[in-house]
Order: structure tokens, then sequence, then C-alpha cells
């Protein structure tokens, strides 16, 4: 069974999140190391909360895995992305491993 995982920036006031940098950088650095455990990846910017409301976060990126062996294998090569973590935020980042159900 396929298994997600979510990493949530939230958007908070005096938070910084250098979207570029994320793009260009920090996903490459997932890519290299993460990537060959990885099915498929989706990086949503966060634009809006809704109609005229502000973006609650600055980003998702949602990986899907093959099922857990393969995420077990792609957390334990995951220390280089989540060493480059600081480069581009100050934000803690928020977890969501799921089911993938559709």
């Amino acid at each position: 069974m396929a298994i997600s995982l979510q990493v949530i920036y939230p958007a908070a006031e005096g938070k910084t999140f250098d979207h570029a940098y994320y793009a260009d950088t920090h996903m490459q650095i997932v890519d290299q190391h993460m990537g060959p455990h990885i099915q498929s990846a989706v990086v949503t910017k966060g634009l809006a909360g809704g109609p005229h409301v502000p973006a609650p976060f600055f980003a998702i990126a949602t990986f899907v895995f093959a099922d857990q062996a393969a995420m077990d294998a792609a957390m334990q090569a995951a220390g280089p992305a989540l060493d480059d973590i600081p480069n581009f935020t100050d934000v803690q980042p928020q977890i969501l491993i799921g089911e993938v159900i559709r």
C-alpha cells in the first residue's frame, strides 16, 4: 500500500521562507538523496487560504512511496535534506504520514 509523507511549512508573522532556494537547491538535495525511493512528488507554494485570506502555509511538499519500506529507506537517506532546512526557513516544519487511499 502506498504511503505519503507531507512536509508542511506553516506561515507565521515574522517567519521567513526562501522559495527560490527551496525550489532550486533544497529540492535537488531531496532528489539526490531520497529520490531513488520516491514514487512521485508534488510541491505546492502557498498563495492564499481562500478569497482575500493569506496562505496559512508557505509550502507543502507531498512525497508518495510505494510502501512503508520505501519511505523508511528514503528517511534513512534524508540527513542532508534535513540539515539543509535552516538554509531556507526559520519555520519548524510539520509532518503528516498517511496511507494513500486514492
